[in-house]
This record gives structure tokens, sequence and C-alpha cells, in this order.
């Protein structure tokens, strides 16, 4: 019987587009650890075939760090010598550099065990500052160093006999030794996509490919499509983009051919992703074959006519399937669960010789029962993660049960590619089910109230971009980078994380990059992109530290007379405070306080020193925007614009609007202007500029929110 293992790479888009750095340093830390460590288990074993699937974005990111396009923050962190790190970045250290398996990298080493015990194994973040100053400029360079050399995997140590002398030695590293291991990181970077296509143009292994940016291609197709397997999911408006999901695909099989020679024969779609209507379009790409979930097929099965009156033996799972959809056909893998299951989950839980055994076991019984000749078990699962849980890296485990399948009779493993070629698919489907491979539907990626604003906000950017390039002449250039950020929002990881599915402690960060890929497009097309972009989806307002009005205000504008009595009761947020601020040493912004009127928002912020301009932008309940500027000591220029769209603003002659600046400023604007009524949601941020470029926010993440008062305010929050 033909055993299919297929390994998934992929890792999600972390470079900020706008600074070129990535924001998060796993691509340059499972290559160093994972991807190396997977070849050069393969090559050790010149009898095996087996399937690598690299995503696009991976790859593209391997290839942006080898090229110097793009910086990883974290190693430029690594990098920085420990007597010359800040307040900040020892803060970061401390925060982030102890995030690997505690039981297989760190405690096997006594000093990185010291030095988490140091730091504390639970900590809060208002402690950490104090925290980090007792640690020695010693502790936080053997940190910076421990923390990468533990992601050095056994074939970097092999490959590089210095890795194991430092390992050897343990502790107090000199900042050369922890150069020296950033530097083969380096290394490791710019050879491991080399030996995947050698030994792939050996005919070891075969590699194929996945979507651009890993969308999820039936919802970019349609979101709707979500309602065959959801069909009491609350689903946002219909986002549709056919062509979307064409580009993705031509896209990857344009760049697995410039850097693996030749055009992908197979895909697993992302996160196993199907629904009938991708598959002219795959037919269209080149794909000959795709591979998913095993659900997907019984589904599939027990919905298709020509099925209805058999009964369907799980059996039927160990051959290869030919799809239809219409007129277009295409050969199918589907992945056996429970194995592939357990190599993920648990084989690192139990001693290798039982793991392996329980595997070939496990397989040599399928195939007693699998179709002579052509049968056939996939396993297919993520080719990185798994391994951090074995204390070897999974080195013995992988060579045991690779050395496994080549001696066992029964068994041969083999490249997709070649199975097809031996074994075209005798067996059809003509009835898809549309799923993924997580539960046969895609509720990780829709349906929840986050993830719907998150396709609301694609759908409103991408519907703004053909618009405006069918009403404006843009160049072609312009046109395709704007095209290449709607891609990168496509993407499934962003969604992977909204909603209460998964959560981490950097969901923001990921919330942060696909709001900064759509503010992209407006800003490559000379746009400003609109108020609402800049308010993060997975982080509720309560969180932003600010609280709200509890009285009417009614303050002198003047600044003359101001009196404590003026602002009591206001909404106030402390800017000294906020936890994320990138320049707390020299803040201008101390205090912020605001609330509503009779007839008028009132707003007061207190200042250090006079910024060049500052912006009040409003969200709700109508976009809207105020610039102040002094051209003089004593005067103050104000400009109020309104919008219907957030995105083009028109100035407005704002008559009632009163501004007073001294070492505060103080602005009052009729609710008219705001169109706010009683009851109205109202939202607002404000942003301190210079040099054209935002210094400062306020809140730095998000939006102040708060329901517009009524007659009754007042004695409803009623306080002494």
């Amino acid at each position: 019987m033909n055993v299919v293992i297929l390994w998934h790479m992929h890792q999600p888009y972390y470079v900020n587009p706008l600074t070129k750095k990535a924001m998060m340093p796993w691509v340059r830390l499972h290559a160093a650890k994972g991807y190396l460590d997977m070849i050069d288990l393969v090559t050790a074993q010149p009898d095996l075939r087996v399937n690598f699937n690299f995503s696009p974005v991976l790859v593209r990111q391997v290839l942006e760090l080898v090229n110097n396009e793009v910086q990883d923050d974290w190693e430029n962190l690594s990098r920085k010598p420990a007597a010359n790190l800040d307040e900040q970045e020892r803060r970061h250290l401390l925060e982030n550099f102890f995030k690997i398996n505690w039981d297989t990298l760190i405690r096997p080493m006594p000093r990185y065990e010291e030095l988490l015990a140091k730091r504390g194994a639970s900590y809060t973040l208002a402690k950490l500052d104090a925290i980090s100053r007792t640690f020695s400029e010693a502790d936080l360079r053997d940190l910076q160093t421990l923390y990468n050399l533990q992601w050095c995997g056994f074939s970097a140590v092999r490959r590089f006999p210095v890795l194991a002398e430092l390992k050897a030695k343990g502790r107090d590293f000199t900042e050369k030794e922890k150069t020296t291991v950033l530097d083969i990181h380096r290394q490791i970077l710019g050879l491991v996509l080399g030996e995947y296509r050698a030994a792939a143009e050996r005919g070891q292994i075969e590699l194929t490919t996945t979507p651009y940016f890993h969308p999820i291609m039936p919802l970019v197709y349609d979101t709707h499509i979500a309602r065959r397997c959801q069909p009491h999911s609350p689903l946002p408006s219909s986002f549709s983009a056919p062509e979307d999901v064409r580009a993705q695909l031509r896209l990857a099989q344009e760049q697995h051919e410039r850097v693996f020679g030749r055009r992908a024969r197979g895909l697993w779609p992302s996160e196993g992703s199907i629904a009938p209507e991708i598959v002219p379009l795959m037919v269209e790409a080149g794909i000959e074959y795709f591979c998913s979930d095993e659900g997907n097929l019984f589904k599939s099965l027990k919905h298709d006519p020509a099925w209805s009156h058999h009964h369907v033996e799980h059996l039927e799972l160990f051959q290869g399937w030919r799809v239809r959809a219409g007129d277009s056909s295409i050969q199918a893998l589907f992945r056996e669960r429970p194995l592939s299951d357990f190599i993920g989950f648990d084989a690192a839980r139990n001693e290798t010789p039982k793991a392996v055994e329980h595997l070939i076991e496990h397989l040599k019984n399928i195939a007693k029962i699998a179709p002579e000749g052509r049968g056939v078990v996939p396993l297919i699962l993520d080719g990185e993660n798994a391994w951090e849980a074995f204390p070897d890296s999974g080195e013995a485990f992988l060579t045991s049960f690779y050395r496994a399948l080549i001696e066992t009779p029964e068994l041969v493993p083999c490249r997709i590619g070649d199975y097809f070629d031996a074994h075209p698919a005798e067996v059809e489907v003509s009835h898809l089910h549309s799923g993924s491979w997580i539960r046969s539907d895609f509720d990780i990626w829709i349906g929840d109230p986050e993830e719907n604003k998150g396709w609301e906000w694609l759908k409103e950017t991408r519907s703004f971009l053909v618009q405006h390039l069918a009403n404006t002449e843009v160049s072609a250039e312009v046109a395709e980078k704007a095209w290449w950020e709607i891609y990168a929002a496509e993407g499934s990881d962003w969604f992977w994380w909204y909603g209460p599915d998964f959560t981490i402690d950097t969901d923001f960060l990921f919330d942060e990059l696909f709001r900064l890929h759509l503010q992209n497009v407006y800003r490559i097309l000379g746009i400003e992109p609109p108020a609402h972009l800049d308010v993060p989806i997975c982080l509720p307002s309560s969180q932003l530290g600010y609280t709200k009005p509890l009285r009417l205000l009614a303050p002198d504008i003047s600044g003359e007379t101001e009196h404590y009595f003026d602002w009591l009761g206001a909404g106030e947020l402390d800017l000294t405070r906020q936890q994320t601020a990138m320049f707390q040493g020299d803040r201008i912004g101390q205090k912020l306080y605001f609330g509503f009127g009779r007839h008028d928002f009132f707003l007061r912020l207190d200042l250090s020193r006079q910024p060049e301009a500052i912006t009040l932008r409003f969200l709700l309940p109508h976009p809207a925007r105020v610039t102040l500027q002094k051209p003089g000591p004593d005067e103050v220029a104000v400009v109020f614009e309104s919008s219907t769209d957030g995105v083009v603003f028109t100035p407005v002659h704002a008559t009632g609007l009163k501004t007073h600046w001294s070492r505060s400023l103080i602005i009052s604007i009729p609710r008219r202007l705001l169109h706010v009524e009683a009851g109205h949601e109202f939202a607002f941020f404000a942003q301190l500029l210079e040099g054209g470029l935002q210094r400062e926010r306020y809140p730095e993440r998000g939006a102040i929110e708060w329901s517009a008062p009524g007659k009754d305010f007042e004695s409803e929050q009623w306080f002494v």
C-alpha cells in the first residue's frame, strides 16, 4: 500500500509593509530548527519519498530576509549589545524571549531555567519594569543568546559544530558568541530553499503549493458559501471575489516556478478548504490534484446522488478520487485523520519505539483492506510545530518512522504525483462538500462578530479600490501594489485569531497587520485611509484604560478662568500611563478630558510642549475630523471637515466651534456638526502630528467610545 506523507509548511505574513520589518521572528526561527531538520532527515534516507507543501507567503518571507529586503525586529534586538539596551527593549526581552517550549528547550539548559525563575514563570506587566532592573548586562546577553541558540535544531548543530560548543558552555556568553548564533541563522535561511529544490530535482520529494497568501478560497470566492456548512451562523454581507482566487493561484504558481524550477502539480488548499466553485480555478492554474480532509470526502459522498444508494465504508478513503464540478474535473486525496493527528499531537507523549510501532501496525492493517495496488493512506499535517514537543526535536521519532516505512514490505512511501501517474483515479464524486479540515466547516474564519467585521472592512476597501481604478487614471505599477495589499489582507491567518476560537497575547499584532494591509491600499493611491481602520477589531474599548463621562460639562473655553470643577465628571484618559507607548520618555500629551454638554462636545488635552498640529478623528455617528495648528503664539487655525464615506473629506464652515490653545488645548464643537443625537454611539481618537507624521495617538490603539447622553444623563449617573 502507498503511504503519502505531506508536510505543510506555512507562516503568516509578519512583515509590516510600512517599515519593511518582520514583526515576529518565526520564519527565521523555524528555518533554523524545523525546515533544515526536516529536509536533512529525508536526505539521510535515500530510498524515502516524501511530499512538502510550502505556502508561497512563507517562501516570500525567506527570500525577503535572505535578500535583506526586510529586517527581523527580534533579530535586531538580539544583535544589539546588552549594555546598550534601553528600558523598553529590556522589557521586550523578558516578555518574549521565553516564548519557547519550557520543558524541552528551557529546563534542559540550567542557565536558561535560572533566568526564567528570575523573571518568574508568571508575572504582571505592571511589575515587569521592576523585574527587568534586577537583570544584569550578563543576564540579558545570556537571554539573547540562549533564546536564539535553543532555536537551532539538530541539523544546525550538526552542520555548525560551534553551536554544540556554545550549548555545552551554557552561560556567560560574549557579544561575539551571540552574533555567531545569529549569523548561522542567516546562513541557514540562505540555504534551506535550495536544499528542498535539490531534493525535488533528484526525485526524492515532491513540492506542492498553496494559494499565495494562504486565503480560505471558498470564502474569498463568496463568503455566503459558508451558509452551506454553517446554516445558522450570522454571516457578513456577501464578499465575492472569484478573480482574487484566480490571482492567488496564479501568483503561487509563478513564484513556485521561479524558486523551485517548475510549476506545482499539486495543491494543499489553505486549511484544506474546498468548494465546487474552486475546482475550475485550480484546473485553470495547472493544478492536477488537491488534498483535503476525510470529513469533506464523507460529507461529499453523503449528498452525492451517485452514492445515495451505497453504504459508504471507511475504506473508500484509501484511494485516489476524481472530483467533478460542472465541466471541470481534478484528482484528489483526502487525509486519514486519526493517524495524521497522532503524529501531530500525540507521538511526542509516547516513547519513540511505541509511537512508531503504533503507526506501522495501523498502516499494515489498513493495507490489508485497502484497494489492492492502488491503495493509499494520506498522512497530512503541519510540518513545523509538532517537533518542539519532542526532547530531541523529533529526530529519533522521524528517523525511526522513515526507516520503518522503507523496511516494511507492505508499505511504499511515495510522492503524490508518482501515485497518480501510476494509479489515475477510478472513483468519482460529483457533489463536493464545502468546508475545511476543521469540522468540515469555516467557523474558525467567519460567523463571529470580529471575523465578520474583518470581512466587511475587506469588502469596503476592495470595493473602493475597484471604483477608484475605474474612475481615476492610475499607473499599472501603483494599481498592482494596491492589489497585492488586498491579496495579503485575504490571508486566512488574520481571521484565525479573530473571535473566541483561538487567542494569544499577540492577537493585537495580527489585527494590526490586517488593518495595515487595508490602510495601505489607500496610502498607495495617495489617499488618507478611513479612520475606522485605525481602530482594532479584537480589542474591546474596556481595555483601553479610560473612564467615561459621568456628568454634562460646561467649561470656560477661554482657558483663563478654568476651575477644577469645570472638568469634574469628564471622561479621562491618563496619557502617561499607556503601556504601549513608543515615546514614553518624551511624551507630549499628559491627560485627555472629554464629554458632552447640553449642546456641545468638549475636549481638553494637557500638553508638556507644543506639537506642530493636533487632529481629532470622529468615527461615529458620522465621519469627521478637526485639524488644529498654531501659526502664531496667540493664533489657532482650525479646519473642520466632514465625510460621507470616511475617505473623502470636505471642509465645512464650522459656526459655533470654539478653541483655546496655550498649555492645554480646549475645544468645543456643536453637536449638530458631529450629527450627534441622544443615545447615538460616539467614537473618536486624537493624533499629534510632527513633520506630517503621527507622533502620538490617544488612545494608542482603538477609539474612545460611549453613548451620547440624553436629558436624564446626570440623574442616571449621579455621584458625589
